[in-house]
């Protein structure tokens, strides 16, 4: 069976179950953003919620598709008016999902991923403890730091930040329900693996029951 026709059949599948909140989460580098991108010129039936930011946006990134960029006046007014599931200030630069898109999402009965860092996926597991969550984890620390090294977009001083809290984030695995190694040229894999705990989490007996 090819990509196309699974992803029409777990499309047809998601509707007959309770929809899916899946927690996209892991440290700076790890490939979140590829791994989502690819999923998404695959076709696979997920809404994906866009996180607002104040971070300036890099060259090659769009606004309202890697992240709805907005300056630092307009984030606070949408967290005065408790327009944020969670939010969070990260290197400096303020992160927030908005609860407005995941609340369509879900009442439309469509699985719904969020792709946010470490501290992001614990505030919402708290929030929504049925949230399904999945750690993406590079092969290795040496890696990792490799691929922060070959993006050459921040500053030497941002760098080192990152470098100095993925070994933190590393240890925060077990507070995860599930891990998905990202390996160097392994994206498709990756994806297969986040495909397979979508499925098996169709099956449940007892399916999860998200609330927001």
């Amino acid at each position: 069976m090819n990509k196309e026709a699974s992803c029409r059949i777990q499309a047809k599948f998601a509707l007959l179950t309770n929809p899916l909140l899946i927690i996209v989460s892991g440290p700076s580098g790890v490939g979140k953003d590829a791994i989502l991108n690819r999923m998404k010129e695959l076709g696979y039936p997920f809404e994906y919620v866009i996180t607002v930011t104040t971070r300036p946006k890099r060259a090659t990134e769009q606004d309202n598709v890697h992240y709805h960029f907005v300056p630092t006046e307009k984030f606070q007014s949408m967290l005065e008016g408790s327009e944020l599931l969670e939010y969070a200030k990260v290197y400096g630069n303020w992160y927030g999902v908005p609860k407005q898109p995941v609340r369509e999402a879900m009442a439309k009965g469509r699985d719904t991923i969020i792709k946010v860092d470490i501290q992001g996926a614990a505030t919402i597991k708290k929030i929504m403890p049925e949230a399904v969550s999945i750690f993406i984890a590079p092969p290795s620390i040496d890696e990792l730091l490799n691929r922060l090294k070959q993006r050459s977009m921040e500053s030497q001083f941002d760098l080192d930040l990152r470098e100095k809290a993925a070994e933190g984030e590393m240890k925060q695995i077990s507070l995860f329900n599930y891990v998905v190694v990202n390996k160097c040229d392994g994206i498709d894999e990756a994806i297969a693996q986040i495909q397979a705990i979508v499925t098996a989490e169709k099956c449940r007996v007892t399916p999860r029951k998200i609330s927001l």
